[in-house]
């Protein structure tokens, strides 16, 4: 009798705690209304594409559990879309956002509401424009605290920043995406980074704008770091103070301290600061760590200001007081410093990693050029007369246009895609050598790997050195992986396994690879939907470095996509 009097009494429990979470849930409604304001930097005011007027647009701050209601209003003149980046979107592909893979983009003067929860999800995400180069300037922050009566795990902070690094081109960023797709060069570089929107002080006409950052004496903040950058990683630090890493890409990490991060495009990082110097003013700066070799890149740094309330009057107010000391950034090409910071990277206690393997999957991810008929053409303005092209096991991903590939499976209408991507390269080869040039030009296609629904995955992804090696930040919607593994020069499936970290990997939804090496992850597919996966460098993504998952319906109607929303847009 009193077992069962116990047994009662638990399940009671277990139930009314059970309801009091899903009470403590809430719903936020927001519109964004996605329209070009006047926007001025270095010296110039372009007509720029905001949310709400804002740049960056507005940062978005829920909890763990709660479901978001968005309405995007589309005034600009392109299609848009949005993503948000990270968001797991369990059986709901619908607001992943991708054009042409989960939706058709929404067109001028047209809206559709974007509806997600929230789900075993805390820390740092973000939403960005997911329609060509529009996320230049279209994002924000996505901030997920944990649920009511749960904590951080480690001490309070005073205070939270989101600290947004970015991009900007003193020109219209869809006019240099579409001059770089008809000459078939590499987009014109950044004229600038910026952090929060703006440039900071090293740069023309930005002074009076440069972010300030108010900090008591002894207090510790939570920085929060994205790096919504279109084509750079980057290194971040702040003069003279230490960064203890607590979480990125919104997964607990074991606390590291160092001078220095390096973060790349899609990634965030979350860091605690405790202003333990002398009163005064420092910057925290970002600049680029740059892989790619012969490559122009923006080779200026972004500024805020680190501000001691208890700093001298005339410090603060900037007048015959010595300007903020600078950190002292790595070298642009310094491989060993991100490579060493990446290696800290470990989740806080064990993770359930798979052990056996279904499908295991190698990619070789890298850019390629395409051989031009008449390399004097306007057209073929890439090196030697030809076009700058990448792929993934040598398939060059092209979006459909008739539908998007969500919908046209969704459907059941053919001749959108096709699910022969390889599992493999079709030609094994010295990946990171001097490769042969008949193996520099990939096949274009629409290709996606069908995943049935549970199936335990591994990937490597191989950077080859295909017209130059590099750090491609890859990023998987709809999940977060395991990274078990990192090397450099090609993989070695006999040996390197051997050392894969299957107890406390780091969790992340992007992850790049070594320049000149590979990167293993692994993860259960047990999202069912179409699910892109691509280079986070957006001029990499226009020249074909994605593929697609379709992870099959498991059995019943949660382990099915959900049906799509009524306003879901039409192509």
């Amino acid at each position: 009798m009193e077992t069962h009097c116990s047994t009662l009494f638990l399940a009671i429990f277990i139930l009314l705690g059970f309801l009091a979470a899903i009470s403590q849930a809430e719903t936020h409604f927001h519109e964004f209304v996605i329209q070009a304001v006047p926007v001025k930097r270095l010296c110039r005011t372009h007509s720029t594409i905001t949310v709400n007027g804002q740049f960056p647009g507005p940062t978005l701050e829920v909890r763990d559990g709660d479901t978001l209601v968005i309405k995007a209003i589309n005034n600009a003149r392109y299609n848009v879309t949005l993503h948000w980046h990270g968001i797991r979107q369990l059986r709901n592909p619908w607001a992943d956002g991708p054009d042409f893979v989960t939706q058709c983009p929404i067109l001028p003067g047209r809206s559709y509401t974007y509806r997600f929860t929230i789900q075993n999800q805390e820390g740092t995400l973000w939403w960005h424009a997911h329609s060509k180069w529009l996320r230049a300037t279209v994002y924000g922050a996505l901030i997920i605290y944990p649920k009511l009566g749960s904590t951080y795990p480690f001490a309070m902070p005073k205070r939270e920043i989101p600290i947004l690094l970015g991009e900007w081109w003193d020109r219209n960023p869809m006019d240099v995406l579409r001059l770089a797709t008809f000459t078939g060069a590499q987009p014109n570089v950044s004229d600038a980074y910026t952090i929060n929107g703006q440039p900071g002080d090293l740069y023309r006409c930005s002074s009076k704008e440069t972010v300030r950052f108010p900090v008591d004496s002894g207090e510790t903040i939570l920085l929060r770091i994205i790096n919504s950058g279109m084509n750079q990683e980057l290194f971040f630090a702040v003069a003279n103070h230490r960064l203890t890493v607590v979480a990125v890409d919104a997964a607990y990490t074991k606390p590291f301290t160092t001078s220095v991060i390096m973060i790349a495009p899609g990634q965030t990082t979350n860091v605690l600061l405790t202003a333990d110097q002398t009163p005064g003013r420092y910057y925290m700066a970002a600049r680029a760590y740059n892989t790619a070799q012969n490559a122009p890149f923006d080779n200026t740094t972004t500024t805020a200001i680190l501000e001691y309330k208890s700093a001298p009057c005339n410090a603060k107010k900037g007048k015959s007081s010595p300007p903020p000391i600078l950190p002292q950034l790595p070298a642009y090409n310094d491989t060993n410093t991100a490579t060493a910071f990446t290696a800290q990277l470990r989740s806080p206690s064990q993770v359930k990693v798979p052990i056996q393997i279904d499908e295991n999957l190698f990619f070789t991810v890298g850019l390629g050029l395409i051989n031009c008929t008449n390399p004097n053409s306007p057209r073929c303005q890439g090196p030697n007369g030809t076009r700058f092209t990448a792929s993934i096991n040598n398939v060059s991903f092209v979006l459909p246009t008739r539908n998007s590939l969500m919908q046209a499976y969704y459907q059941g209408q053919p001749g959108i895609f096709t699910t022969d991507f390889p599992p493999v390269p079709p030609l094994q080869f010295d990946y990171t050598g001097n490769v042969s040039r008949g193996l520099w030009q990939p096949v274009p296609g629409t290709k996606l790997y069908k995943l049935k629904f549970g199936s335990k995955v591994q990937i490597v992804l191989q950077d080859t050195s295909i017209v130059t090696t590099e750090d491609h930040p890859m990023h998987l919607h709809g999940y977060q992986f395991a990274i078990v593994g990192m090397g450099f020069g090609n993989f070695n499936p006999t040996i390197d396994p051997s050392k894969f970290n299957l107890y406390d990997p780091p969790l992340r939804n992007t992850i790049g690879t070594p320049p000149g090496g590979w990167v293993a992850i692994r993860f259960v597919a047990d999202n069912p939907g179409i699910w892109l996966m691509h280079c986070h460098l957006d001029s990499h993504l226009n020249w074909g470095l994605a593929m697609a998952f379709l992870v099959e319906n498991g059995v019943g109607k949660l382990q099915s996509v959900q049906p799509p929303p009524l306003d879901i847009p039409q192509c």
